[in-house]
């Protein structure tokens, strides 16, 4: 009989759990063999996230992400690409420019 309480208590709320997002992630590579999903949340591991090929030829996944900002690049046969309708640029610890979403 405790139908009544449905309010979150507070502490449930910083839980990191709660933090955790699926975003989706498009690729428009229609010529490409294979493509994976590489980032600071899979230690730009170049395997660990395959991509699949959709019906109009882009390329997706879905991947849950932690809140805060997350640099990642898309491997399309072999080469980095960034995307293009990144939320924006940033640099990795080589220096270069590696595409960057918000998650919030």
């Amino acid at each position: 009989m405790h139908s009544h309480r449905t309010a979150i208590k507070p502490l449930q709320r910083l839980q990191p759990k709660a933090t955790l997002k699926p975003v989706n992630f498009f690729c428009n590579a229609t010529q490409a063999r294979e493509v994976f999903l590489v980032g600071d949340f899979n230690d730009w591991n170049p395997t660990s996230h395959p991509m699949k090929k959709g019906f109009e030829g882009a390329w997706q996944i879905s991947v849950t992400l932690g809140h805060g900002g997350h640099h990642y690049q898309f491997l399309v046969d072999g080469k980095r690409v960034n995307d293009p309708r990144a939320q924006g640029l940033a640099r990795n610890l080589e220096g270069e420019k590696v595409s960057m979403i918000l998650v919030s």
